[in-house]
């Protein structure tokens, strides 16, 4: 699960993941006015129970606003059967998914961990 396109085409050139993506179009900004209803969050929660989704990798950006958004996300499943993992950190922080280097993108999507 990333927040924006570009996060899906920064993965697909690194070549680290080959599974099913859930493009946000943005995370959560209460000082900016976003809340869960301004994001696709409510077509992800359906998409996890309706396709037996066994585990969900956030790969939220590593700012405030990311952070916040994968926590969030990890409390609404902490009560399903559904591995909520994250991408580890080497992404630096206040940086774009789409900017990072393919080595980066690599090491941070294989040392996820489960938060």
């Amino acid at each position: 699960m990333v927040e924006d396109p570009k996060d899906v085409a920064a993965f697909e050139k690194a070549g680290v993941y080959k599974g099913l993506y859930h493009v946000l179009l943005g995370h959560l900004s209460p000082q900016d006015g976003i809340g869960p209803e301004d994001i696709r969050l409510k077509e992800l929660m359906e998409r996890i129970a309706r396709d037996g989704i066994e585990e969900l990798i956030l790969a939220t950006s590593a700012r405030s606003e990311g952070e916040a958004t994968a926590n969030y996300i990890a409390e609404l499943l902490a009560d399903r059967a559904v591995r909520v993992t994250r991408i580890a950190r080497g992404i630096p922080v206040g940086h774009p998914l789409e900017f990072a280097d393919q080595a980066t993108l690599a090491r941070a999507f294989q040392g996820r961990q489960k938060i």
